[in-house]
């Protein structure tokens, strides 16, 4: 089993009551859907971080070399995924 660790948190009566409603409709408790909320943002933090320490490193005149390379074509207004 997992180590669960305690937090006691403070939030406006309104921002609250906001929440218990919203988990209520998600069908979640208040503590399931506050970690899940919290696991989102660590999780979308985290990829902004791994994406810019890889940009630091990018060779941005070869991106621009493949960007500008001959033989493709623009997208078409109509382009859209085709699932095979």
């Amino acid at each position: 089993m997992r180590e669960i660790s305690t937090y006691s948190l403070r939030l406006p009566k309104s921002l609250k009551d906001a929440l218990t409603d919203v988990a209520k409709r998600d069908g979640t408790s208040v503590n399931q859907f506050i970690a899940i909320a919290v696991a989102e943002k660590i999780s979308a933090m985290e990829t902004e971080r791994f994406f810019t320490e890889k940009g630091k490193g990018a060779d941005m005149a070869a991106f621009r070399v493949i960007l500008r390379r001959p033989g493709g074509e623009p997208p078409r207004a109509d382009d859209e995924w085709q699932e095979h």
